[in-house]
């Protein structure tokens, strides 16, 4: 099972493309790095203080999600998936069945996504790429009707992200051969698109 890593910081279209590649290749298993945040007391506590607590790789169950992957790569029938509310600040997880099949990509998106000590070598990986202004805009729309916070929270939380993902983002980059995607350029998208085919195919032809 190949696995491709979508990352990009936050409001640069992560989901958007995850939820395209997922419709078009039906088959994909799809593990979200955000759905995997801790709500441990102190973690709650903390955030309280420090606004860009998850924005930092101490925010998320990075042992479980590890383990998560580790067990799909195994195609173990039945693994824990985990979800996340961001108004209530809640992680729950569930027993789920999954089937495995050819032609198979499993697809790992969010911030965290490339710092999880993979063999990224051996991966796809697509980092999305958008202005900062539109990344910001993204951002405040979600915030404010999904996640509950006034507009001046955001903007704030949205600056120190931004910084926290380009600090930690180039030793991915400069180790690993990276697609660059924008979901705002057609022509970027259709070249992803054209590479994940033509690596089915060489694999049909195997």
């Amino acid at each position: 099972m190949k696995t491709i890593i979508i990352s990009g910081p936050s409001g640069s279209g992560k989901s958007y493309l995850t939820n395209k590649l997922a419709n078009l290749f039906n088959n994909s298993i799809i593990i979200q790095t955000d759905s995997y945040y801790r709500d441990s007391r102190i973690i709650k506590i903390l955030s309280y203080f420090f606004n860009d607590l998850y924005d930092r790789l101490i925010s998320i169950k990075y042992y479980e999600i590890k383990r998560t992957i580790n067990n799909i790569y195994k195609k173990e029938n039945t693994i824990n998936l985990y979800n996340y509310d961001f108004k209530r600040k809640y992680s729950y997880k569930k027993r789920s069945k999954l089937k495995y099949k050819n032609k198979q990509f499993l697809i790992l998106e969010g911030i965290f996504s490339h710092r999880l000590d993979l063999n990224y070598e051996n991966c796809i990986n697509i980092v999305c790429n958008e202005r900062k202004e539109t990344c910001l805009k993204r951002r405040i729309n979600r915030d404010i009707h999904d996640r509950g916070r006034n507009s001046n929270e955001v903007l704030e939380r949205f600056n120190k992200s931004w910084y926290l993902y380009y600090k930690n983002i180039n030793n991915y980059i400069k180790n690993n051969k990276v697609i660059n995607v924008s979901t705002q350029d057609k022509n970027s998208y259709e070249q992803l698109i054209f590479s994940l085919e033509h690596y089915i195919k060489k694999k049909e032809n195997i």
